[in-house]
């Protein structure tokens, strides 16, 4: 629960808890707290030595994630291969159906910044016939700045 708490963020809590809750007060919450959590770690352990008496195992607490405790207690090795290998192969058919798709996508993103680009020199080389100056577009994501009072 506090795993990420050093003894620099303990010794500012505890700073921080004497001027909030004053000198005279403090040391009854402290007492309060660490009865608390005294209880709370009996009633952890009886629950999991309950669990290790009614399930004849020795039960640890990770072995309480379903998926774990399926894994020992129920699965063979062999039964958890046999149950990996299809969804491996669905897996294998699926990587290879998404290969063609993302190589598809390459290629076609590939064709569009080709043809942008193309597209680009074409307009850049466009010329005004007024001024003879070029005309190019403004880039993607920005519109072109015009002055309101001379237009």
């Amino acid at each position: 629960m506090f795993e990420n708490l050093g003894w620099p963020e303990i010794l500012a809590l505890l700073l921080i808890a004497l001027f909030v809750l004053g000198p005279e007060r403090l040391p009854k919450i402290l007492a309060d707290i660490g009865r608390v959590l005294r209880k709370v770690r009996n009633m952890a352990s009886s629950a999991t030595a309950d669990l290790n008496k009614d399930l004849g195992t020795n039960l640890d607490i990770t072995d309480l994630n379903p998926k774990t405790f399926i894994r020992k207690h129920v699965l063979s090795e062999e039964d958890e291969e046999a149950l990996k290998r299809p969804l491996q192969a669905a897996f294998e058919d699926l990587k290879r159906d998404t290969d063609g798709v993302r190589d598809t996508l390459r290629d076609t993103a590939s064709g569009i910044s080709a043809r942008d680009s193309g597209t680009a020199a074409k307009s850049a080389s466009a010329v005004s016939a007024d001024d003879k100056t070029p005309v190019t577009d403004p880039p993607r994501g920005r519109t072109a700045k015009y002055d309101l009072d001379a237009t």
